[in-house]
Order: C-alpha cells, then structure tokens, then sequence
C-alpha cells in the first residue's frame, strides 16, 4: 500500500485483504468495548471543503479511538483558498502542523494535486464526482462480513447497482475493487443520463468483471446478492440537466421491490444520505426494520475500516491489539434502538 489513499486504483487485491484483517482485528475498539491508544500524541488534519456529516466524523471518531487528536476545517468560504492560496501551499502548511490529513473537496483530482506536495499520508475523503476510496473499502468489507455471516464467499456474487452511477463517486470506487474479486458479475441500472461512464465499464470489464446494463429495476433480480443504491446527486447537476428533471418510482428500492423482485437473503447498502422525502425516489423508510437492510451496519464499518486505514497508513497496525484495554465506562449492548444481535 502506498504512503497515501487516493484512488482505489493504488489498491492491489492483497492490499484490500490485509486492511479487511486489520479492520477485523479493530472490531473491539469500534464496539466500545476496547481502548487503544497507539496513535497517542499524534494530529490528524481533517479538511472538509464540501459538505459532510458522517465521512467527516467517522475519520475524527476512528482517529480519536486510536488515541490521536483531530483539528478539524469545514467549508471553502473562509479558508485561505478563497484567498487565493494554492492546493501546494495548503498542503505544505497543513503538514507542518499534522501526522495525516483527510481532504474532501468539490473538483475532481484535488486531492491527488494536493498530496503532491506533502509527504505525510494524505486519504481521499472524496473528490466531487471522482472517487470515494475509503467508503469502498467499508463497502467491501460490509459485503465480506454479510456473506461471511450467510455463509457464502465473494467470488461468482452479485451486486446491483442503481440510482446516480455518473456522479455517484462511491460506486466509481466500489466497482473497481469489486473488480479485484472477480469472476463476479455487476449489474448496473441508471435513471437516463446517469448512467456509469462507458470508459470505467470498460476498464473493470478488462479485468475480468461481467458487467451488464439494463434499463428498468422492473426485470427479476432473484438471483442477486447485494442491492446497493446512491442517491441522486443532484448538486452536481447542469442548469441543462437540472431543468425538467423527473424521476418515477422506477428506480425506487423499497420492500415492494425487495419482496418482488429479489430474494430473503438479498443485502441492501446505499452510502448515505439517503433522501427520507416520500417524493424522493430514493432508498425507501418501509425497508427500516428489515434484516436485509444494511445501511446501519455499514457504516459502523465505516469507523471500523478507517481506523483500519489510519493505522496502517502510520504503521501501527501490529501494535493496535497489545495495546488494547477494557473500557471502564457503560456501553450499551446494541448502539440503535432497532438494532439486532448479529
């Protein structure tokens, strides 16, 4: 693994087995029933010039599990950027002050432009419509632990993907590590003008991928194993494209669909956030309960491989385990109220 994570790209298949170990042997400390502190003393710069909640504080609280201490810098209107400071000076600032820095930020290949100057570990927390690495490695960790839990093995699966496959970054990433685990086969379902670009099709399918495009989530997906929706981002939409745009309930994952057109052991994972609305068209609340819903348990996993990444990134994945203790505080046995014992 190279000294940052900027693209999926970097990530040999072995690379992704080994934080998938590490991540597991995190498990303890994510549950709250572990404390670490290896990476005591040590400072994350967390740089969020775009809106987020969840990516922005799952890095601060996986850093913090570890022991370290987190300086966090929200929204581009008031950072020297908007003075007109480079991405290289930012960057050479913000090292002198940080063992790591986590960047999420609106332009694609921001990120990569930034970590240029700097030689302290540098995660990409998201680069507009670009790529989303650490959500895909959680994503393919969720789907290890889900079929590891049913009993089934990675190779020859099924995944769905539906909803924004154009600009939602998180499936750019995902297909290309599912890629690493082929012969496996993806199906992709886009509303009309989000489909994924033909180019990465075309690059997964080179590896080995057996990629199909269909039309309608109205065909049979009996045979499917995971489900996984995004949400249409309509923020980075055209004036063009924002104008008459509509979209039917077709695209729409919900029990109906689930119950109809898929199977009782089918995993449904969507990023987040999922737009709650009745007329959004997203991931549907009549799913909440559902044991095939899994979109709580992935983002637990989110801390859990990010504490992953960080400890590897720094090079203290082998000590994380002999410097664990039992917490001396209440932790209750399940986090949500709606949560089942696994």
């Amino acid at each position: 693994m190279s000294s940052h994570l900027l693209s999926v790209d970097s990530l040999s298949r072995d690379d992704v087995d080994h934080l998938m170990r590490v991540a597991a042997r995190m498990e303890p400390v994510a549950q709250r029933r572990k404390v670490t502190r290896v990476l005591e003393g040590a400072v994350l710069g967390n740089l969020f010039f775009e809106a987020s909640t969840r990516t922005r504080v799952s890095f601060h609280a996986a850093f913090c599990r570890l022991g370290g201490s987190v300086c966090d810098t929200t929204g581009f209107t008031f950072s020297s950027m908007a003075k007109g400071e480079s991405l290289y000076d930012t960057s050479r600032v913000m090292s002198g002050y940080c063992d790591a820095i986590v960047m999420r930020h609106p332009e694609q290949g921001s990120v990569a432009e930034f970590a240029r100057a700097t030689n302290v570990p540098v995660i990409n927390g998201g680069d507009g419509p670009g790529e989303h690495p650490s959500q895909a490695l959680l994503d393919i960790y969720t789907i290890h632990k889900e079929f590891a839990r049913q009993g089934k093995p990675l190779k020859g699966a099924h995944v769905l993907m539906t909803g924004d496959l154009k600009y939602g970054r998180t499936v750019h990433s995902l297909i290309k590590l599912l890629a690493l685990y082929a012969p496996m086969r993806v199906t992709l379902v886009a509303p009309p003008g989000l489909e994924m670009p033909h180019s990465l099709i075309e690059h997964v399918a080179r590896q080995g991928l057996d990629v199909q495009v269909r039309e309608s989530l109205a065909d049979d997906f009996s045979d499917a194993d995971v489900v996984y929706t995004t949400r249409i981002q309509k923020e980075r939409f055209t004036a063009e494209m924002t104008e008459g745009f509509s979209l039917s309930r077709d695209y729409t994952v919900d029990k109906a669909f689930m119950d109809g057109r898929c199977n009782d052991r089918t995993i449904v994972m969507h990023p987040l956030p999922r737009d709650s609305r009745s007329d959004a068209n997203d991931l549907d609340v009549d799913l909440n309960g559902d044991p095939r819903l899994a979109i709580f348990r992935q983002t637990d996993n989110g801390l859990t491989m990010r504490m992953a990444i960080f400890a590897t990134l720094l090079q203290v994945d082998h000590l994380v385990e002999k410097d664990m203790r039992d917490v001396p505080w209440f932790v209750p046995s399940t986090v949500g109220v709606d949560d089942r014992e696994s």
